[in-house]
């Protein structure tokens, strides 16, 4: 039995966090017969509870898979300088694993962010004599100066700029949720041949499994009217301030609802912003856990999925609510501008829009609104046959696994 690490400083489980592409590949290669280690830190920001922790390590197991916790220093938030300094105390607390778990790696594989991790990967590798895969899912420092506003001229962004070039270089295999990210990294060193899109995707097993919603969260959604429905993080990054708007522009059909379901930074500002606009045909949800995702999407007649207009988008996108939306069945409106990554119109489950346009966005949500309920359940069973086909992170396992023979 072969034996993979994964070290990931932001992963998360379904009882800490929103579990996400790590648990899952980590899950189903456990299914496929490989040992799976899954390295992460026990106090990040994108946790919702924290791991209890009485040592410096803790490993637990789900169905398989090896979690390996890190205790890590507390931050406030993703802007705490605390965050940046734990990026460099995770790396170094990475070279205790070898006294810690018993199953030498045939692979190793770093997803970013942080970068700074991919030392503490590398020595690791080099002192196993270990494959090392480095894995992109936000390309830094790029999100920084593109998105973040920090000058490119910054002396951290310009080490931060080396260290994505080396571990280009110094991998021996580099994949990317992002499909066209690998224009932007043969700019910056690697070579094209050892590069792998291996996108984000659903579990059979969670949509199998999901749970009703309870009473008081039911009774919440106006399911007599046609509802236009967004679960997942409340951001800047969203594009909801233009999910409201247009919700404005449709206030004269009153039969049409907007349901926001979830939580983020932004939510009192939308709730503000909702209560500017008067619009009386918006309903916002607390959130909920991610085994009751999958019955809330059913109770939605169109979905939608937004991204504030980026430059680096053009790379690609791969939002996790997208491929839970297409097995849910139903239309989606993607509102992200992404390059030649089409995954909507491709698949033929809805409709793709400029973002940040109100207007662009209302005319689509009216055109599903208007469409004969054949047509819209014709959109949503061809997102299922999309997701079934490529998304399903039994296949997105089965893809990893052929890059780690590949080497």
């Amino acid at each position: 039995m072969k034996t993979i690490w994964i070290i990931n400083q932001y992963a998360s489980t379904p009882e800490n966090g929103y579990a996400g592409r790590h648990y899952y590949l980590g899950t189903e290669l456990v299914k496929l017969g490989y040992k799976v280690y899954l390295i992460a830190s026990a106090k990040h920001h994108l946790l919702r509870e924290k791991v209890v922790m009485d040592s410096t390590f803790k490993i637990t197991d789900h169905d398989g898979l090896n979690v390996v916790w890190m205790d890590m220093p507390t931050y406030a938030d993703a802007h705490s300088k605390q965050r940046v300094l734990n990026w460099f105390i995770f790396s170094w607390k990475l070279l205790r694993l070898v006294k810690l778990i018993p199953d030498k790696p045939e692979y190793i594989l770093c997803s970013s962010p942080s970068l700074i991790s991919f030392f503490g990967a590398k020595k690791l590798a080099k002192q196993y004599k270990s494959k090392l895969i480095f894995e992109v899912r936000d390309i830094w420092p790029l999100t920084l100066t593109e998105i973040g506003g920090f000058s490119s001229k910054n002396l951290f962004i310009r080490f931060l700029q080396w260290v994505e070039n080396k571990a280009y270089r110094d991998s021996d295999a580099v994949v990317s949720n992002l499909k066209n990210s690998v224009e932007h990294m043969v700019v910056h060193g690697l070579n094209r041949d050892k590069f792998t899109w291996i996108p984000n995707g659903f579990s059979e097993r969670e949509v199998r499994e999901a749970r009703p919603l309870a009473d008081n969260v039911l009774s919440q959604v106006p399911i007599e009217s046609f509802i236009v429905g967004y679960t997942g993080t409340f951001g800047l990054a969203n594009d909801l301030y233009t999910l409201l708007a247009a919700a404005a522009k449709l206030k004269k059909y009153p039969e049409i609802k907007f349901v926001l379901v979830g939580g983020g930074k932004e939510k009192s500002n939308l709730i503000n912003y909702s209560k500017e606009l008067e619009l009386n045909n918006v309903i916002f949800i607390n959130f909920i856990n991610k085994n009751h995702i999958q019955s809330m999407l059913k109770c939605f007649d169109v979905l939608t999925v937004g991204a504030k207009k980026e430059p680096m988008y053009h790379f690609g996108v791969s939002p996790n609510k997208l491929f839970d939306y297409m097995i849910a069945g139903k239309p989606i409106i993607y509102h992200i501008e992404s390059g030649n990554y089409h995954p909507v119109t491709d698949a033929g489950c809805g409709f793709e829009v400029e973002s940040g346009d109100p207007d662009k966005l209302a005319n689509a949500i009216l055109k599903v609104y208007k469409m004969p309920p054949n047509e819209r359940e014709f959109m949503g069973d061809n997102g299922v046959k999309a997701a079934l086909h490529q998304y399903e992170y039994r296949q997105l396992a089965e893809k990893l696994v052929q890059v780690l023979r590949s080497m």
